[in-house]
């Protein structure tokens, strides 16, 4: 094969790599942007910049900011609904692991909120979010089964509830928000209590 053929197969491979090495900046450049401003007071000139982008190529590729906007949330929807390892046997480990996940990735969170605020104000915050979370709620009723866990509440009651708790003092908390620069010792704290709140409310009852 001639040094010109080469070149000409290969074009195209360079150029499908390119494309996706350029959706990963957008989506990137576009993550910081919606968590820090929402969909309405996010700018997409200023993505562009940040991406190394042209505002053309984002429309091409996403068609909208609001579209944009979805394909970012779908990018990280998996992090977000898997933020921590359930363990059904220690739901306040859960918990104090979702505590530390939040504290550690507070643009998650920021998404969340305004997908919430401007996307879906009611129901569940995934479209996807139910069948994301069935294989956490089977392990859930087992251990429910087992009489390890107050049967009282359903599966996705008692999942709800301890992310609820874990969100007590997060990032965008509407009582304390928590940043990693607190006191260790004020973290500590934090997840002791929220170990033993945990363990409290959903202990089986003897």
């Amino acid at each position: 094969m001639s040094p010109a053929s080469a070149s000409a197969e290969n074009a195209p491979r360079r150029t499908r790599s390119d494309g996706r090495a350029t959706r990963r900046r957008i989506l990137d450049a576009a993550t910081e942007e919606f968590a820090q401003y929402g969909i309405a007071g996010a700018r997409v000139d200023r993505i562009a910049a940040n991406a190394g982008a042209n505002k053309a190529r984002i429309y091409a590729y996403y068609g909208s900011k609001e579209a944009l906007f979805d394909a970012v949330l779908a990018d990280n929807v998996t992090s977000i609904v898997d933020a921590a390892t359930l363990d059904p046997a220690d739901l306040p480990g859960y918990a104090v692991s979702l505590y530390d996940a939040y504290l550690a990735n507070p643009l998650w969170l920021r998404l969340a909120t305004w997908t919430r605020l401007e996307r879906r104000p009611t129901g569940p915050l995934f479209s996807d979010g139910p069948a994301l979370d069935e294989p956490k709620l089977a392990l859930i009723a087992a251990e429910q089964q087992q009489g390890t866990i107050n049967s009282d509440y359903t599966p996705a009651e008692v999942h709800d509830m301890v992310i609820a708790l874990s969100l007590t003092w997060a990032p965008v908390s509407v009582t304390t928000a928590a940043t990693p620069n607190d006191p260790e010792s004020v973290h500590s704290r934090r997840r002791h209590v929220l170990r033993t709140a945990v363990a409290h409310a959903f202990r089986a009852r003897q």
